[in-house]
Parts: structure tokens; sequence; C-alpha cells
């Protein structure tokens, strides 16, 4: 898509949404994402999902740090930041002291998509360290939901992936955390994961 089309999309989507839209915005160059992010701004997007791109620098560590530093700085806080944490797809593999360390030292990253294996202990992790800080910080759960009852038992604040029926992701999140019914939620779990593994074959998800 050329600029103007991306553009068009953005604002066509949250006019007709019901629903907050988030917008992926990641791109190799800080300033080229920082740039895609107020053009989401300005049409109608609610936040921003940002993935770290492989850089072929000593200290890979730190400049994904200083990535989320500058785009937090150059945005302030009038757009919500959603870390994608997906390294089969970019190759990078953030340490759990990477993700604590932004999460806070960039206030508008409001929200992790943990996609990084082994997800239940991550979770784990940073749930009691978002809690101790005080942070403003949801785990979602992504990875198709391949892994989603896991998830949900360890406290994830629900999901953000590409399921074909997400009404069955809603009542596996409201069955676990709203009513605190674990072994229903555990059922429905079971009885969609065929079509939950058969959507995240390559070639069909």
């Amino acid at each position: 898509l050329i600029d103007a089309e991306r553009a068009e999309l953005i604002s066509i989507a949250a006019k007709v949404s019901s629903k907050p839209v988030c917008v992926g915005t990641s791109h190799s160059g800080t300033t080229a994402t920082i740039k895609l992010s107020e053009q989401a701004l300005q049409n109608g997007a609610h936040s921003v999902m940002v993935t770290p791109s492989k850089e072929a620098v000593p200290d890979q560590i730190n400049h994904i740090r200083q990535y989320y530093e500058r785009i937090t700085a150059a945005l302030g806080d009038s757009l919500p930041i959603v870390l994608q944490d997906h390294p089969a797809s970019t190759q990078v593999h953030m340490t759990m002291e990477t993700l604590q360390h932004i999460i806070q030292h960039c206030p508008s990253v409001q929200c992790i998509k943990l996609e990084s294996l082994p997800t239940p202990p991550k979770i784990r992790s940073l749930k009691p360290f978002i809690a101790e800080h005080g942070l403003d910080c949801t785990i979602l759960t992504g990875l198709g939901a391949l892994y989603g009852i896991f998830d949900l038992e360890c406290d994830s604040d629900g999901f953000m992936t590409g399921f074909a029926f997400p009404e069955i992701l809603y009542a596996m999140y409201e069955q676990q955390v709203v009513l605190g019914q674990a072994d229903s939620a555990r059922q429905l779990y079971q009885q969609y994961l065929p079509l939950i593994v058969f959507e995240q074959q390559p070639g069909i998800a």
C-alpha cells in the first residue's frame, strides 16, 4: 500500500468499527515507525502495535530498548503501544529483563502481545513485576490461541490473535477469568483445539 491508501484504510476501519482499532506500524527504521504511528493516530486509531526488527548491531538488546524509548518519547502519552514479542517472524529474542525494562521505562507500552514460547512461565514472571511496580500493562495471548488455556491459567488478560471464531476465545476467557469456571474453560479449549491447530498450519493460517 502507498501512504494514502494506508491512511484511507485506517480511517474507514476506525469509522465503521464499534471497537477500538489497533494498527500495526512496525518498521525497521525508528523514524518511519514514529511517522506511521502518527498517521494511524491522525486517522482514528486507538493504539498501535510495534514489533522490533532484527538488526546487525553488536548490542541488539540495548538497540531494542532504545527503539521503544525513542518511539515513546516521540509519541508521548497520546497513543498506547502494543509490544509484539514474536521471535518466529522477527528473529528477535527479547529477554525477560528487556521486556521488564521496556514496560517500566516506556509508559506508552501498555500491552504485550506475548508470542515467544514458552508463554506461561513468562506470564508468571511478568505479572508480579507489573503489579509490584504499579504498571499499566496487560498481557495478551497470540499464536492463534494454540496455548490459550495455559496462558489464561497463568493470568493472561485475554486474546489478540487471528482465530476465525473469536466468540470461542471470548467464551474461554469468560469461563476462566470472569466466572472462574476452569473446568468449563478447559473443556471449550479441548473441544476447539483441533480447529485451532488446523488453522495454524503453514499456508492456512
